[in-house]
């Protein structure tokens, strides 16, 4: 087998990233790479990076659903409301990843989102405004897959300039590789080019 890639006990290729287990094996072959521009899915895909940061991006899948229902399923104009009570509300839910700074950093990323609605804009279309040119071809090897690129730094100086946090270049790089704006599928991979 390629470097990079692995072959699932379904005799389905997939980046070697997902393994076996089930929830990130669909993770991979239904959600991982696919466009998202929906506001409140680029809110709650963004949000989640930056909860994301020094964990397994599977430990974070594990408590979406959890977090779906802390965040008030990450409706973007609820989020934006929270105060100290909701924060301390979060901070005693087990459910989902209790750290002060990244809770803190939804909410305003949530307030970002008001902020740039107000303009006429959203986050989606700032975020898509940075995606890159696609690759004359795709990436053949797990050494090819870049950690970040000119054009998540770019992002992540733009969110940080709005003031968000916990969107270093490398954590906005896993959000656009999640949200499909590069294609890291692998070839080889029954996604790749998909």
């Amino acid at each position: 087998m390629d470097e990079g890639l692995r072959t699932g006990a379904d005799g389905v290729v997939r980046c070697w990233w997902c393994g076996d287990d089930p929830l990130y094996v669909d993770y991979h072959d239904h959600e991982w790479g696919r466009p998202t521009r929906d506001e409140r899915d680029v809110f709650e895909l963004l949000a989640l990076e930056g909860f994301q940061a020094g964990l397994a991006w599977i430990t974070i899948l594990r408590k979406r659903e959890a977090f779906r229902a802390a965040f008030d399923g990450f409706d973007i104009d609820a989020v934006a409301a929270y105060e100290e009570p909701d924060i301390e509300r979060l901070l005693g839910d087990a459910g989902i990843v209790r750290h002060r700074g990244k809770i803190q950093a939804a909410i305003d990323l949530a307030r970002l989102s008001q902020e740039l609605r107000a303009e006429g804009s959203s986050l989606s279309e700032l975020v898509w405004s940075h995606v890159p040119e696609p690759r004359p071809a795709p990436l053949a090897t797990l050494a090819e897959i870049p950690a970040h690129t000119p054009a998540s730094a770019a992002l992540s100086k733009a969110l940080k300039a709005r003031g968000a946090r916990f969107v270093g270049p490398t954590i906005v790089y896993a959000f656009m590789q999640s949200a499909g704006m590069v294609d890291d599928h692998l070839i080889g991979c029954h996604r790749c080019g998909s």
